[in-house]
């Protein structure tokens, strides 16, 4: 078949176009950064190509000296970006170029506010660092041979940005990928060798492969613009805090500057450096359980894998970054990470700094961390289920909504919590619900405010995950106060208590009418210590998901056991005292019903009937009347 005849015309996938739209308006502002995007690309890929000739030296085609070069054409007003790294297949092509197989696509353009300074940064946060070329350019083609393919698997890819593309096999004898920007009107400012080397030492003076341009003068040859020397194996008096950034901005594919971070170096039995950061805002793919890079692994300066999973926990998924090994084997494969003590000993060390910089942070910089917080802290809970070993320290760092103010934001500590614990109190009273207005809400805290105690309200899905792996915190056991039958112990009033005792005896005959009534949605009914106000209440098992929580889980198709939960009432409520003198056994149930009913409402459960509830209340409301 000939080349030409292999030539396709094809559409963009719809979230790439409306990416390059919103590109192409929101980053024009900043439109240098397309040079440092296709650098980091071509950088990505001499490291991907580094790694993979470990087990096969042939890839390198006798070519092992790997370089990224930057040319400029005046009179073609062309800028190309050529790396002999990687390279790409045709499928490859197609795959990188005209669509976004990424987690997270639709959540993103569903943020997308209209409001272009802050569209800029989602799109940065997003990384599609390959579409910034059309910023600068109306015209883009791609050159490329994916290493160790013959030379008529060559590609080409063509792309003006305005809906699709065309593809063709094209003959190329070098591997790696040529990138060539068709400059827009205007845009001859990056048609200067001083504008662009400056971009590069700018921008890109960390990539640790050497970044050519073309010499001033006649008899000038190559000329090396970066340093081309791993930024981490610096010291770190030599580097600025500038650069700090923007080798995050390469490692992360980030439009921002990071959080924080920490870098540091180990000698000794086992030597090694780590360049960790915390970015500000949360990437698309954060709640993607297969994600599992974030961590770059190098082996004396030589990428070999992006490999979060083998180099830091899931719960600090969010963190980026690179550690270095000398003592690790070039040819390390991801089985050998599995099994290997020295990974072991880097990772409980980089995760016992990155503790160490969120704790500092939070000390001394409260409002830094109450931003990283609200970012990041529904992964950090899920810390103390997978981290038995540090599951103190990051209880210390969970911020949670109380009924101290009673205010959405999450910022109470465990320890500002026991600081305002009262005399006698001897546990951490939490209650777990869908949402902050149905937990402060909630008829369980009832007896709580009017004791003046001091509940969490736990809001987010991965509480109940949380609490039934942190069973306590500083030696003070955590208590639902939505779970089990309620002991105040020494907070309990004594006399309050006798008379609730007392209202139970007498209370009996109405609470077996209650269990009759509802026996096949209730465990048991029992007089409430809990209510002050409302008539009746559920309560699950203390090891026992919420009622909430089981909602979700079912609806996310989990099977779980259908648990009943008990019913308790207020003797003190009318509603309840009128029911002691009703007569009509259907009358009596249908207030059973929507008692136990209006109760399963408040706790985030669900109706199996929707329609028999409104018509019993309806009828009642007409008996009434």
């Amino acid at each position: 078949m000939s080349v030409e005849a292999e030539k396709e015309n094809l559409s963009f996938q719809a979230e790439v176009q409306q990416l390059l739209n919103l590109m192409i308006h929101s980053l024009y502002s900043n439109k240098e950064i397309f040079l440092r995007e296709l650098v980091s690309n071509a950088s990505d890929a001499a490291d991907k190509l580094r790694f993979q000739a470990l087990k096969d030296e042939a890839l390198y085609e006798g070519d092992a000296e790997l370089s990224i070069r930057v040319a400029f054409d005046k009179d073609a007003r062309t800028i190309t970006i050529k790396d002999n790294g990687i390279g790409m297949t045709r499928d490859e092509v197609v795959e990188n170029l005209g669509t976004i197989a990424r987690s997270g696509t639709r959540q993103f353009l569903e943020a997308l506010t209209g409001d272009e300074a802050k569209d800029a940064q989602l799109i940065g946060q997003f990384g599609v660092g390959f579409y910034s070329a059309f910023v600068v350019a109306d015209r883009v083609t791609v050159l490329t041979r994916k290493a160790g393919d013959k030379p008529q698997y060559g590609v080409r890819w063509e792309s003006d940005g305005q809906g699709g593309y065309t593809i063709a096999n094209e003959e190329r004898p070098e591997r790696g990928t040529e990138v060539i920007l068709h400059l827009r009107e205007g845009e001859d400012e990056f048609l200067d060798a001083f504008r662009l080397r400056h971009i590069i030492r700018t921008y890109s003076d960390h990539i640790s492969i050497p970044i050519l341009m073309d010499g001033e003068g006649e008899e000038a040859g190559e000329e090396k613009v970066n340093r081309a020397s791993a930024l981490w194996m610096r010291p770190k008096q030599d580097i600025s805090e500038d650069e700090y950034h923007e080798f995050y901005k390469h490692v992360a594919h980030d439009f921002e500057p990071p959080l924080a971070y920490i870098h540091n170096k180990v000698e000794g039995n086992l030597s090694y450096t780590s360049l960790l950061y915390i970015p500000q805002r949360a990437p698309f793919d954060l709640w993607d359980r297969d994600q599992a890079h974030g961590i770059k692994l190098y082996v004396k300066r030589v990428f070999i894998m992006d490999d979060a999973e083998h180099l830091m926990p899931r719960y600090l998924r969010f963190v980026r970054g690179v550690i270095d090994s000398d003592d690790l084997p070039l040819n390390v494969s991801r089985e050998i990470l599995q099994h290997n003590r020295m990974l072991d000993r880097i990772r409980s060390a980089s995760v016992k700094r990155v503790l160490d910089l969120l704790e500092t942070m939070a000390k001394n910089e409260p409002e830094q961390y109450a931003g990283f917080w609200q970012t990041f802290g529904r992964v950090l809970k899920e810390g103390p289920a997978e981290d038995f070993g540090n599951r103190e320290r990051i209880a210390k760092l969970l911020r949670f909504s109380s009924t101290h103010e009673a205010k959405e934001a999450a910022d109470v500590s465990f320890d500002q919590y026991l600081e305002r614990m009262g005399e006698g109190q001897d546990k951490i009273y939490y209650l777990t619900a869908d949402s902050f207005k149905a937990a402060v809400n909630s008829p369980h805290l009832e007896v709580f405010r009017k004791k003046g105690l001091e509940v969490l309200l736990l809001t987010d899905p991965v509480d109940e995950w949380l609490v039934a792996h942190l069973e306590n915190y500083n030696g003070k056991p955590l208590q639902s106060v939505a779970k089990g039958e309620l002991d105040l112990g020494e907070l309990e009033d004594k006399e309050a208590k006798e008379e609730l005792d007392k209202a139970a005896d007498e209370y009996k005959p109405l609470l077996e009418r209650f269990e009759k009534a509802l026996a096949d949605q209730v465990r048991d009914v029992r007089v409430s210590h809990r209510l002050t106000d409302s008539p009746s209440c559920l309560v699950v098992d203390d090891h026992e998901f919420g009622i909430g929580m089981q909602r979700i889980l079912r609806a996310a198709g989990h099977d779980l056991p259908q648990a009943r939960p008990t019913l308790e009432v207020n003797p003190q409520h009318p509603l309840v005292k009128q029911l002691v003198e009703e007569k009509d056994d259907e009358r009596f149930k249908n207030w059973a019903e929507v008692l136990f009913e209006q109760a399963l409402l408040t706790e985030g459960g669900q109706l199996e009937d929707p329609a028999s509830f409104v018509k019993r209340v309806n009828s009642l409301l007409m008996q009434t009347g």
